[in-house]
């Protein structure tokens, strides 16, 4: 589950990880379209109060530039145009095929490690993005909960809320649970279920906020994932999003993103580099959106970001 912005949020020095020696490191600074980044904009006020919708120019999981052996790792390419059921367990057989326990694992714990500067990165955002949730959130669903990096927001935002997060992989689950128990999410309200976004498994309009950070990149249906929130969504809640997308016709950045492409649904289980996830959000149908874009030099090729709010 994986963006580029400067100020005024502090970016720590990245740490050495034990993937470090796999990684390609590349710096696309003078890539980008604008050099000097927007600040972070305020997001506090809800979106539901504003039916304004502001379009990006835009296509979840970070390009963690790992080359691995193709030919140890299953490959399962995404394909949207795929017709799916709507049965939640035969959707995830479908979407996302069981895999070796291994390589679960082993994206797991990638995740978990390599991540870290890119959550001090975007920590501004998303603070902003889920002060939205105070005294309106009680029952939160999480799409493509991961290791449960945005767990941490919840505590603050929306105490005694009830989370529930859906993930493909199932070794996530004890990397969720271990952010949950330090966010100081009691037990009892943290619930982590083994499906995929474009059939979830809970009913209609029965959350308050859908929340999904870095999915829509590498789901198999980004408008069928998109249905189902607004599906799930209690008139008036909210949809908070964040998510890297392709960067703008013409540039050099789109050119090699388009170049790696297949290479990145390779290696980061599915991720898309060229989707224009931004589009997606606004055409989806909800009542009002409001998203901004951001770089974040901590991201690399995976820039721009699209994140907002959504308001059913």
């Amino acid at each position: 589950m994986f963006l580029g912005a400067s100020p005024p949020i502090q970016q720590p020095s990245p740490t050495s990880t034990p993937f470090h020696h796999l990684r390609i490191k590349l710096n696309l600074n003078l890539l980008r379209p604008n050099p000097t980044p927007k600040s972070t904009q305020n997001l506090a006020k809800s979106p539901c109060s504003n039916s304004n919708t502001s379009i990006c120019f835009c296509g979840r999981r970070p390009f963690l530039a790992t080359i691995i052996s193709t030919s140890l790792i299953p490959i399962h390419h995404s394909n949207g145009s795929d017709s799916l059921s709507h049965d939640p367990m035969a959707v995830l057989d479908r979407v996302h095929p069981p895999r070796p326990d291994w390589y679960e694992e082993f994206y797991a714990a990638a995740m978990d490690k390599t991540m870290k500067s890119y959550e001090a990165e975007i920590a501004g955002y998303k603070s902003q993005l889920f002060a939205n949730l105070i005294g309106k959130a009680e029952k939160i669903l999480e799409i493509g909960i991961g290791t449960g990096p945005n767990l941490k927001y919840y505590g603050s935002a929306a105490s005694g809320a009830t989370v529930v997060g859906v993930d493909p992989n199932r070794k996530m689950e004890k990397y969720a649970r271990a952010a949950a128990e330090a966010s100081g999410l009691p037990r009892k309200n943290f619930k982590f279920i083994h499906a995929v976004a474009e059939a979830l498994p809970v009913g209609d309009a029965s959350m308050d906020t859908v929340v999904g950070t870095l999915v829509l990149c590498s789901v198999k249906d980004v408008n069928k994932t998109l249905q189902e929130v607004k599906r799930v969504l209690k008139p008036g809640g909210l949809y908070i999003f964040v998510e890297h997308v392709a960067a703008k016709d013409g540039t050099l950045l789109k050119v090699m993103q388009r170049a790696l492409d297949p290479l990145q649904q390779t290696v980061a289980d599915g991720c898309h580099l060229t989707r224009e996830t931004g589009d997606n959000i606004s055409a989806a149908g909800f009542s009002s959106v409001d998203m901004k874009t951001a770089f974040l030099s901590s991201a690399s090729l995976v820039n721009p970001h699209a994140y907002g709010i959504a308001c059913k």
